[in-house]
C-alpha cells in the first residue's frame, strides 16, 4: 500500500473513532505512527477534532509533532497548550529543531525554555538563531564531532568510545586546528578500516565540500542533490567550523520549496491551514481574486472594442476561446521551463538569450503546425476560407508572443525581486488573452466585416 493510501486509511479510521468517542482507540492509532505521520493527520482534521486528537498524542512526541506541522497549525496547537506543556515539549529537541519552533512560542515560555537549558545547549541555540532560517546557518545543527589533525586513528577510536551515543547521521568527523578552522573531513569508514597508527591528517579528505554559513537554503539543497551528500560542514567567513547541515533538514527544504511552487500558482501560502476559519481564508484569497479580476476586465475591455464585429459574425465568439486557450497553454509550458531553470540555478544572464531564441523557435514551429490545423477546422466548420486564415494567423502570432512572454516574464520578475512562481502565471494569462483577442478580432474586423 502506498504512503498516501495508508494516510487515507488512517485518516478515515481516526475520523470515525473521534466521531464514536473511542479515545483509547485513537491513542492506539497514534502509538503506531511516527511523529511526522501524526502531524500529517492533525493537519487533515478540522479544528475541533484536531484539538481533541492533539490531547491524545503521547506527550513525549509533542515537540517532534509541533516540528512537523505547518506554521499556522502549529500556532493553533500552541495557543491551546499551557506553559508547562510547552516547556516539556521542547525538551530533547536538537538545537536546530528548537530554533524552528521557538519563534512561535510566547515570550514567557521562551524564557522558561532558555532557563531550563544548560549553558552549552543555550549557546548552540543562540548560534543558530543569529542566522535567517532560510540560510545554512538557520538549517545547521551544532552537534558536529571534531578532531585534531595530529592525533592517530587509535586516539580517535578511543575518543569515540567515550561517547555513549553519536549525533544522528554522522558519516564524517570534522578536522579542525586549534582555532577551530576547518581542515577537512574524516570518514567514519576510514576510522574503522585504516591502520590505527596513521595520523588523521594522513587519512582525512581536505577537499570535502563545505558550506558558507550565509548560503541560501535553496543552494544548500541543490549542493546536497548534486554531490549526494548526507552531511556537510558549515563554516563562517574565517573558515571556522560552525556546525553541520544534515540530509533530513535538506529534505524539509526541498519539500517546502515544492509546496511553495505548487501553492503559489494559485496565490496561496503553503503554510496555510487547510481548515482555517472561513473569514481568514476568504480575506487571503480575495486579494488574488481581485488581481485576476483586473486582468480579466482588461481582456474583456479588448473584446468590447470589437463588439460590433462580433455581433456581425457569431463565429468569432465561438472561436475566441480557442485563441486564448492555445496561447495560455503554450505560454505556461515556456513559463514552467524557465521558472524551473531559475529555481535550479540553470538560467543566468549569459544563457537567457539562447533560451529565449529556442523558446521562440518552438513557439513559432508549434504556431505553424496548429495554425494550419485550426484554420482547416474553422474552414470546414463555418465554410469560410478567410475565417480559417484569420484564426490561423492569430494562433501563430499568439503562440510566438506566448513563448516570448513565458520566457521573459519570470526573468523580469526575478530582476525586480518578485517571485516568478507566484506572479508569473497571472501576468502571462493577461498577455496571452489580450494579445490573442486583439489579434484575432482586429484581423476579423479588417478582413471579415
Amino acid at each position: 500500500m502506498h504512503t498516501s493510501e495508508e494516510h487515507q486509511v488512517r485518516l478515515s479510521q481516526l475520523t470515525e473513532l473521534l466521531h464514536q468517542g473511542d479515545l483509547n482507540a485513537v491513542r492506539l492509532v497514534f502509538s503506531e505512527c511516527h511523529a511526522a505521520e501524526i502531524a500529517h493527520l492533525l493537519e487533515s482534521l478540522p479544528p475541533d477534532e484536531r484539538h481533541l486528537a492533539w490531547e491524545l498524542v503521547d506527550h513525549h512526541l509533542d515537540g517532534d509533532v509541533l516540528l512537523h506541522v505547518n506554521d499556522e497549525v502549529r500556532s493553533g496547537l500552541i495557543r491551546n497548550m499551557d506553559q508547562h506543556e510547552l516547556v516539556a515539549a521542547t525538551e530533547g529537541l536538537d538545537a536546530d529543531d528548537l530554533a524552528d519552533i521557538i519563534p512561535d512560542l510566547p515570550e514567557n515560555v521562551i524564557d522558561e525554555v532558555l532557563k531550563a537549558m544548560d549553558e552549552q545547549n543555550r549557546h548552540r541555540l543562540e548560534s543558530i538563531l543569529k542566522f535567517p532560517e532560510d540560510t545554512a546557518g538557520g538549517l545547521m545543527n551544532v552537534d558536529a564531532i571534531t578532531v585534531r589533525p595530529e592525533v592517530s586513528l587509535e586516539v580517535v577510536q578511543r575518543y569515540l568510545k567515550i561517547h555513549e551515543t553519536m549525533p544522528e547521521m554522522t558519516d564524517n568527523l570534522y578536522v579542525v586546528d586549534r582555532d577551530d578552522r576547518y581542515l577537512g573531513a574524516l570518514p567514519l569508514i576510514d576510522i574503522l578500516v585504516r591502520d590505527g597508527k596513521l595520523k588523521v591528517e594522513e587519512v582525512m579528505d581536505p577537499s570535502y565540500v563545505s558550506i558558507d554559513v550565509t548560503m541560501p537554503a535553496h543552494d544548500v539543497a541543490v549542493l546536497f542533490e548534486r554531490r549526494n551528500l548526507i552531511t556537510a560542514p558549515v563554516l563562517d567567513a574565517q573558515q571556522r567550523l560552525m556546525g553541520r547541515v544534515t540530509i533530513d533538514d535538506v529534505v524539509d527544504v526541498i519539500r517546502d520549496e515544492a509546496d511553495h511552487s505548487f501553492m503559489s500558482r494559485a496565490g496561496l501560502d503553503e503554510e496555510d491551514d487547510m481548515f482555517a476559519p472561513v473569514v481568514r481564508s476568504t480575506r487571503r484569497r480575495s486579494v488574488w481574486l481581485g488581481i485576476n479580476l483586473l486582468t480579466a476586465l482588461l481582456a474583456s475591455w479588448v473584446i468590447g472594442l470589437f463588439d460590433a464585429t462580433i455581433e456581425k459574425l457569431v463565429a468569432l465568439a465561438v472561436l475566441m476561446p480557442v485563441v486564448a486557450s492555445m496561447g495560455g497553454i503554450a505560454g505556461s509550458q515556456t513559463l514552467t521551463i524557465v521558472v524551473r531553470g531559475i529555481a535550479l540555478g540553470q538560467v543566468v544572464d549569459n544563457n537567457a538569450k539562447q533560451l529565449l531564441r529556442k523558446e521562440l523557435a518552438v513557439g513559432g514551429l508549434n504556431g505553424v503546425i496548429w495554425a494550419v490545423v485550426i484554420a482547416f477546422v474553422a474552414y470546414y466548420w463555418f465554410d469560410s476560407v478567410t475565417l480559417g486564415v484569420v484564426i490561423g494567423l492569430a494562433i501563430l502570432f499568439n503562440l510566438i508572443v506566448a513563448a516570448f512572454a513565458g520566457a521573459t516574464i519570470p526573468l523580469l520578475l526575478r530582476r525586480f525581486g518578485a517571485d516568478p512562481a507566484l506572479a508569473g502565471g497571472v501576468v502571462l494569462t493577461t498577455v496571452t488573452d489580450v494579445v490573442g483577442f486583439f489579434t484575432f478580432l482586429g484581423m476579423a474586423a479588417l478582413f471579415l466585416v
